[in-house]
């Protein structure tokens, strides 16, 4: 035993020869890398040199330094098989890799020809960034990559990322967990069965179905990354966004966590979970979850859910915001409808450019609209048209009021015209007037209109058989009609009526017809897939 204070190398002996095959830790024969480079001894306490099974050992104690190349290891007690150019730590094992990754265990055996260490024992991989531990590690100092397992865990700032099995670049700074992943840090906890992470960037990849949950958010994926740093992150493959009051779907999602905002594209459908009940169609739709604000585009379509009758709206662009949060003045149409307390009610919709409505019970085309929740009416403004079986309704701007989300009321603003076909002739009943109501039964179907201010109608009377008995040409300040079954079976005149009733074949072709008559059966949707077409 002899106490060194200065560095030296260890020369291997002469029978080690760049052609020698030894396998590491036993007999077998293996081809040694002939680039290899040798351990070089830089200092310990105390040493001893031993020969043993025709092996030369070199036993260093108290803090031992080694090298080789660019790699440092350090221990409190090394054996160095000389002969094999391989060695075993005992106690507090470092190697420094170059300067970039540091790796710490209880145990080391080290191949110097390979380069390969096997680390076992409170291991400990640092990059500078992340820290790595597990209990059993086999690493390569030379491609720097990394492995466990039997369960390792990774600690990044506030990130904590455990999984059964490991892999670790050091080139690159990733790490692949698979098999029981489970990554948490203050703002979202992922689980997976395979996951890749950066410890440098702090992106996470995800190639397996993935759950990621923070607060009341749920994501799910099976392909795509999220950077728990910047906590922007982008989903393929139809993810889904689970959150409290919502579900998103999409092909694609980008997604700010930062602040707020994402975009979603391809098919991507938002379905709201509260009483607001409505859904939102689009191939792209733009979202801030701090103004809780929706912009979509390429052909939006928005679904008033209804038990019975959904109501569906397309448009060039639909946007929804928080009421409260509408800068222009917003003059409610009616008394809010049990909204005092539901604060999901506190959003409004706009439609702009080749606005197209349609239920079962009723359609409607306009330029663009406007539907407050918390009063439960749609405006249509710019070019109104509203169809109700047989019957169509124009004017300057048409409030429809809902009940329960279904059309319970018309209010038209001037220049407002009804006209309702009789049956399937060429014959039209026809209402004009300055403001008209319009009134529907629950099932939908039209049961009463009035108009006021210059009011004109013209009315085509029929006898019990229904054949035609004449055309009546009247106006009054005020016009009354009923429905029955969709047809007209009452027409009341208040104040100041004037009118003859003309045998049918006795009236002129233009006299049948009120000036500004227009039937618009061509711009009517006709289903609810005639909304889904491109708009021309």
């Amino acid at each position: 035993m002899k106490k060194i204070g200065y560095i030296f190398t260890l020369c291997l002996f002469a029978f080690l020869h760049s052609n020698a095959q030894y396998k590491f830790g036993g007999t077998n024969a293996t081809q040694i890398d002939s680039a290899a480079k040798l351990i070089e001894f830089l200092s310990a306490e105390t040493y001893n040199v031993k020969k043993m099974d025709s092996m030369d050992y070199l036993i260093l104690v108290g803090h031992v330094n080694i090298k080789q190349g660019k790699t440092l290891l350090y221990g409190d007690s090394i054996i160095l098989n000389s002969t094999l150019n391989t060695l075993e730590g005992f106690g507090n094992v470092h190697i420094n890799d170059a300067d970039s990754v540091h790796t710490y265990a209880d145990y080391l055996k080290y191949n110097g020809n390979t380069k390969k260490a096997i680390l076992r024992k409170k291991v400990k991989l640092t990059d500078g960034r992340g820290i790595l531990t597990t209990d059993s590690l086999d690493y390569d100092v030379s491609i720097k990559i990394g492995s466990f397992l039997k369960g390792g865990k990774l600690i990044r700032n506030n990130t904590t990322l455990t999984s059964v099995e490991g892999f670790y670049y050091g080139v690159t700074r990733d790490v692949i967990f698979r098999k029981k992943v489970d990554l948490k840090d203050p703002e979202n906890h992922i689980t997976t069965d395979t996951l890749e992470y950066n410890t440098y960037s702090q992106l996470a990849n995800f190639i397996s179905p993935t759950k990621i949950r923070s607060n009341t958010r749920t994501i799910r994926t099976s392909n795509g990354n999220y950077n728990l740093g910047t906590r922007k992150g982008y989903l393929y493959d139809r993810s889904s966004v689970d959150d409290s009051t919502y579900i998103f779907i999409a092909d694609e999602m980008a997604i700010d966590d930062s602040v707020g905002i994402g975009e979603f594209r391809g098919n991507a459908v938002y379905r709201s979970k509260d009483s607001a009940s409505f859904d939102l169609m689009a191939n792209n739709i733009k979202t801030n979850r701090k103004k809780d604000i929706l912009l979509a585009t390429e052909l939006p379509m928005l679904l008033i859910k209804q038990k019975k009758d959904t109501l569906f709206i397309t448009a060039d662009t639909l946007y929804g915001a928080r009421t409260s949060d509408l800068k222009r003045p917003f003059n409610k149409a009616r008394d809010s409808v049990g909204v005092i307390k539901d604060t999901s009610l506190n959003k409004y919709f706009e439609a702009f450019h080749h606005v197209k409505v349609y239920s079962d019970s009723l359609q409607a085309s306009c330029d663009s609209l406007f539907y407050a929740l918390n009063d439960s009416t749609i405006r249509l403004l710019n070019k109104p048209i509203v169809w109700s079986n047989n019957n169509q309704i124009t004017g300057d701007t048409i409030y429809m009021f809902l009940n329960n989300k279904k059309p319970e009321q018309l209010l038209v603003f001037e220049n407002a015209f009804a006209i309702n076909r009789v049956d399937t002739t060429k014959y039209f009943n026809q209402l004009k007037g300055n403001k008209l109501n319009a009134w529907f039964n629950e099932d939908g179907e039209l049961v009463k209109m009035k108009t006021r201010g210059n009011a004109e109608n013209i009315y085509f009377a029929l006898d019990e058989y229904k054949n035609f008995i004449g055309m009546n040409h009247s106006s009054a300040q005020t016009i009354q009609v009923n429905f029955e079954n969709n047809e007209v079976s009452k027409v009341i005149f208040i104040n100041q009526l004037a009118g003859k009733m003309s045998p049918m074949g006795q009236t002129p072709k233009d006299d049948q017809q009120i000036k500004g008559f227009k039937w618009l059966e061509d711009l009517r949707p006709k289903s609810k897939f005639d909304l889904l077409s491109p708009k021309n």
